[in-house]
């Protein structure tokens, strides 16, 4: 997860390309603006630990690294639920799931914002990863029913909008709002965005029969290729290196520079900025130079990392080490979605499932491994790691994919 949606949301660009739009003459656009304005609310809701992790932690009275397993409790739960909601629940109207899915994020984050201790809050955050994997699991499959089959690739990118919002600007809000109003207020406020989200979709999505669910057999053979676990071992590396240092970024840069609130939060905008620019940069490379894609944008990523440990408290080297780390995290997404349909072009279903669950393991396991050594070692050794993991990553990836080529 990011930018996991946007995986989820490439995948069934391509799975739909040449599809059948079911409401062809007719496109619900409003349908399409309210799933995005969901997607913009559970993704909000997923990283705004990120940005208030110090003041959560003191509060609740506990460390850094506990807290920020807020993260880590909320990955799992999404790819849990991103796997077998739709075996769960394989006739229900999925207007009505997605209606759900997003009153939980809201109540998650109305539970978050009461909770009296940490248990309370790892509970409530549990409910938001089955809000997460569940709707972008289904969110884009049923945007291809609001549309007729000419305008998907705009309806993707209307709701694909909703996790560029998030990141460009939500979580950096989160960081500033939580100095004006404390942590607890920016919890409220995802609530109220979530309850908005709520009202939007019960206003304007239609019912929706769900389509035939894919069998486990085509998902096994994928998983029996040995290039495939090789891909995914790597994709795990660099998502796991990457949510080692993202989930304690505001703790690793207190202690790098001391930086304040306002300064994070341009810092955070800055990085998301960067994001938005590699994804638009990402889709022409990962056509032209899929190699050179695949490799490039994690390394770039773990270089982005490690230059922003190494910065020696420089402010102005914090925010190049952001722009590099954000501008290469954007490309990440469609370039390792790219490399799992050429490597099994024709179960792009499966291997895209796949992918999405192994990136929210990675998500989950990188805030773990960063809880304890922020805990263990020092604030920043997480981004010395993680960018270790994210290089190995690439080279790995890289590697799978020559092995593919041959």
């Amino acid at each position: 997860m990011s930018t996991c949606e946007q995986l989820e949301l490439a995948d069934t660009r391509l799975r739909v390309a040449g599809g059948r739009g079911e409401t062809a003459g007719n496109p619900a656009w409003a349908g399409v603006v309210s799933l995005s304005l969901g997607i913009f609310a559970i993704v909000m809701s997923e990283f705004l630990p990120a940005s208030l992790l110090p003041r959560v932690a003191e509060d609740l009275r506990v460390s850094a690294g506990a807290a920020g397993q807020a993260v880590s409790v909320t990955a799992f739960a999404a790819a849990l639920a991103a796997l077998v909601i739709s075996v769960v629940l394989p006739r229900a109207d999925r207007r009505h799931v997605m209606i759900v899915l997003t009153v939980l994020a809201a109540v998650s984050d109305l539970i978050v914002a009461i909770a009296p201790n940490l248990y309370v809050l790892l509970a409530a955050r549990l409910l938001l990863g089955v809000a997460l994997g569940g709707f972008w699991a289904m969110a884009a499959a049923m945007a291809a029913h609001l549309v007729p089959t000419d305008h998907v690739g705009r309806a993707l990118t209307v709701i694909n909008s909703g996790v560029s919002g998030a990141t460009v600007a939500a979580v950096p809000l989160g960081a500033w709002l939580g100095g004006v109003w404390g942590w607890r207020g920016v919890f409220l406020l995802g609530a109220g965005v979530a309850v908005l989200a709520v009202i939007a979709q019960a206003a304007t999505l239609p019912n929706v029969t769900p389509a035939a669910a894919g069998g486990l057999r085509a998902l096994g053979s994928v998983l029996r290729s040995s290039i495939v676990l090789v891909g995914l071992f790597a994709i795990l590396l660099i998502f796991g290196g990457h949510f080692s240092g993202f989930t304690y970024i505001r703790t690793a840069v207190q202690d790098l520079s001391g930086i304040d609130d306002a300064g994070f939060a341009v810092l955070l905008l800055v990085f998301g900025v960067a994001s938005f620019l590699g994804t638009v940069l990402s889709g022409p490379l990962a056509d032209r130079a899929p190699l050179v894609g695949v490799f490039l944008f994690p390394a770039a990523l773990g270089v982005g990392m490690l230059v922003m440990r190494l910065t020696g408290g420089s402010v102005v080297g914090l925010f190049i080490a952001a722009a590099v780390w954000g501008l290469a995290f954007g490309g990440v997404p469609t370039t390792i979605l790219s490399w799992g349909a050429r490597t099994e072009p024709a179960r792009l279903e499966q291997i895209g499932g796949a992918i999405v669950t192994v990136c929210n393991i990675g998500i989950a396991v990188g805030a773990t491994v960063g809880g304890v050594l922020v805990d263990g070692v020092s604030a920043s050794t997480p981004l010395l790691v993680g960018g270790v993991a994210s290089i190995g990553g690439a080279a790995v990836l890289v590697t799978a994919r020559r092995r593919r080529q041959r």
